[in-house]
């Protein structure tokens, strides 16, 4: 069976991903398939940096806009919804570009990962998050260390929603999720993918261009839109997004604006270098640098055209 041939382009947040991927489909007939694990929510325009009306214009974009902020979502369910998206737009014979920087979403696509289907159950689920109210993520992550460590070292405190959730699998099926991916790579990926990835040689360019944007979204709103989404309730998604949760505690009258802000920047720091880590563990990404060479549009477009003649 022929692969579906797909490019990927990754890297860490601010780093420019959306406009190269957008260059990079124009120039190969392409639609935009989101790798964004926060874009997915409806609103939250600011803080997730979704691509404008205007880029959304240029290149048709999938999985961005569709969920309600307070609804959870899966990798599996990821895994589904963007296999559909790319079969419909071979279909119609364009070119899938993955583009986003939550590289276990991409990863998980793309090696053809099949998760068994674990249906929500609400009364463990309810159960583990008044644990998780009640003891704290630190504590339910460390449990989750304990039966599987594989998938805990890939999340951090913040990752409320996927502790609960390997949790979840794990007392409903007696099967963590590490051993259903075991089982699932025993299949070979349907896909031929090539990724591309954006990083900067010198890191302070890229620090430099996460903390002009976090004083971009203020000026665009960011305070308005995060005091919207954090009111929403205790178990929103949308509170856990970069940029909320940062400005909780200057709404709550404990810290200034500007404290607020240089938290926002270190966060979004530690986030990037977490994403970082997690794609140089892919020996196979061919990288471009903004910062020492002007031309790496062209050559991250060429190196796409060259993918997809082989």
């Amino acid at each position: 069976m022929d692969k579906i041939k797909v490019i990927a382009v990754v890297g860490p947040t601010a780093s420019g991903k959306t406009s190269l991927g957008i260059e990079i489909a124009k120039k190969i007939n392409g639609e935009i398939v989101s790798a964004d694990s926060m874009q997915i929510y409806k609103g939250m325009e600011i803080a997730t940096a979704k691509p404008t009306q205007q880029e959304r214009t240029q290149i048709p974009h999938h999985l961005i806009d569709f969920l309600e902020p307070a609804e959870t979502y899966s990798v599996a369910e990821y895994v589904r919804d963007a296999k559909n998206a790319i079969e419909d737009i071979v279909f119609r014979e364009k070119n899938p570009v993955i583009v986003g920087g939550t590289g276990l979403y991409t990863d998980s696509l793309l090696e053809g990962i099949e998760f068994g289907f674990v249906p929500n159950n609400e009364t463990v689920r309810t159960r583990l998050k008044e644990r998780m109210e009640k003891e704290g993520s630190a504590a339910l992550l460390s449990e989750l260390r304990n039966i599987d460590p594989e998938t805990a070292s890939k999340l951090s405190e913040n990752n409320k929603g996927r502790i609960i959730r390997a949790l979840e699998v794990y007392y409903l099926t007696g099967e963590t999720i590490s051993e259903q991916k075991r089982k699932s790579r025993e299949k070979e990926s349907p896909y031929d993918a090539f990724y591309i990835g954006i990083e900067y040689k010198d890191r302070q360019n890229l620090y430099r261009r996460i903390e002009k944007r976090a004083d971009m979204m203020i000026e665009d709103g960011l305070l308005e839109e995060a005091e919207k989404y954090i009111n929403l309730g205790e178990q929103t998604t949308a509170k856990q997004a970069i940029g909320y949760k940062e400005l909780k505690p200057y709404f709550e009258g404990k810290i200034t604006l500007d404290e607020a802000v240089s938290e926002l920047k270190k966060q979004t720091r530690h986030y990037a270098k977490r994403q970082m880590t997690w794609f140089r563990r892919n020996k196979n990404i061919f990288y471009v640098y903004p910062d020492e060479d002007e031309d790496y549009v062209s050559r991250a477009v060429k190196a796409a055209e060259e993918f997809l003649r082989r």
